[in-house]
């Protein structure tokens, strides 16, 4: 597709040329601007009206303060920075949201596209920061945008964007269900095989806990306090590596970068060895639990465990029974606290006091062997899609930019 036979400069870095006949325009001459009177107090679950809170927090209400198209954003949050357009309708929003509405010289869909993919960027580069933590009405206002005056020039390109992007949208939203549906198989294949063993047709036995099930007969079903000891050692120095528990795993934490959450001090965490179990038993709903590949110290709050010495088992094996506890709210089911609030806490005698399969170390040793293969497959596939989807994504990017910077002229209708 061809451009335009004449650019000129946009005086924006990031938007570059821009054609000849095209206006650029801060946002405060195209649309009023204005907050709502609301709280999240003012909010009922059972109004009749959208209430914007927060990008993309959307709540319900009794009342409405506006009918009719709008783009909006919200001023802090998550969402700061994400539009959102709304067609027609009734609506109220929150003291916090930004209403950008009564577009004038441009057409409110072009407003949202061209606002969609730039205005966080520029934001953040207002801020220069990695994220935006807060907007200001001036920080709208002084957005400047590109778009032909001509409106019937405006509608083309809104047709093109809306053909292409619908067409986009539909891979995403396969893609991702893709994504989940294999997320889905490697949990319900771990949970399976973790209980139920690798041959099927073993006589079975009821295990007497709901989330075992039915276990092969020869296995037994044992309190953790019969297998594990929980240790807490602290190490007194700070020359180990400082381990954090992640949900990809237990990482080496870099304590240079000044990055996430540094403590003061690291003399009172407490020793990791390899093969040692580690667990954020204090946030049961992100938190995680890994079998350390690592020498180092972790956080005096993490519950360190290790198999007793006279007991050894394969730890491959129960890392996958221990995690599966969190991907399927084993643990939080048993756990206590204000889980709102990110303190849904596992007390460690309930977690000593759980039942858990223990089949024959050689079983444990083939079905660990065996999931190790299943899911670094799964996984693999899942990269693959994932991968897939951020190049869409920046492919969308990419569309939307071109057309509303006249990068390419939009000649041809698309229905």
């Amino acid at each position: 597709m061809e451009g335009y036979s004449e650019y000129k400069d946009s005086g924006v870095e990031w938007i570059g040329n821009i054609p000849r006949e095209w206006d650029i325009i801060r946002v405060r001459y195209l649309c009023d601007i204005n907050t709502g009177n609301k709280d999240t107090v003012d909010r009922n679950d059972e109004g009749a009206y959208p209430f914007y809170v927060r990008s993309p927090i959307i709540e319900h209400i009794d009342t409405y303060s506006f009918d009719g198209e709008a783009i909006l954003t919200a001023g802090d949050g998550v969402g700061a920075g994400k539009v959102f357009h709304y067609t027609i309708g009734k609506f109220d929003y929150h003291q916090r949201v930004y209403n950008l509405h009564s577009f004038k010289r441009v057409l409110g869909k072009y407003l949202y596209y061209f606002m969609q993919e730039n205005f966080h960027k520029e934001i953040e580069r207002s801020n220069a920061k990695s994220t935006v933590d807060s907007i200001r009405l001036p920080m709208i206002q002084d957005f400047v945008i590109t778009f032909p005056s001509s409106f019937d020039e405006q509608n083309k390109i809104l047709l093109y964007l809306n053909h292409h992007t619908a067409q986009i949208d539909t891979l995403l939203t396969n893609l991702e269900i893709q994504a989940i549906m294999l997320e889905t198989y490697k949990r319900e294949l771990i949970a399976e095989t973790v209980t139920k063993g690798l041959d099927k047709s073993m006589p079975m036995k009821n295990s007497a806990v709901d989330w075992i099930g039915s276990v092969p007969e020869h296995w037994n079903v044992t309190k953790i306090k019969w297998m594990f000891e929980i240790v807490k050692r602290i190490y007194g120095n700070e020359d180990r590596d400082v381990l954090s528990i992640t949900q990809k795993g237990i990482k080496i934490k870099d304590i240079e970068s000044n990055e996430g959450q540094l403590a003061e001090s690291y003399t009172n965490y407490q020793v990791v060895n390899i093969n040692d179990f580690a667990m954020n038993s204090m946030d049961l709903l992100t938190g995680w639990v890994d079998c350390s590949k690592f020498e180092g110290v972790t956080s005096p709050d993490y519950r360190v465990f290790r198999f007793f010495p006279s007991k050894p088992q394969a730890h491959n094996y129960y890392k996958y029974i221990f995690q599966m506890c969190y991907t399927n709210r084993i643990f939080y089911r048993l756990g206590q606290g204000v889980s709102n609030l990110g303190r849904w806490r596992l007390q460690a005698d309930q977690f000593l006091n759980m039942r858990l399969p223990q089949p024959p170390i050689k079983e444990q040793e083939q079905i660990a062997e065996y999931l190790d293969h299943k899911v670094e497959k799964i996984e693999g596939l899942i990269s693959d899609i994932n991968t897939q989807i951020e190049k869409l994504k920046e492919f969308r990017k990419i569309i939307i930019h071109d057309a509303v910077t006249g990068k390419i002229k939009i000649k041809v209708t698309e229905g």
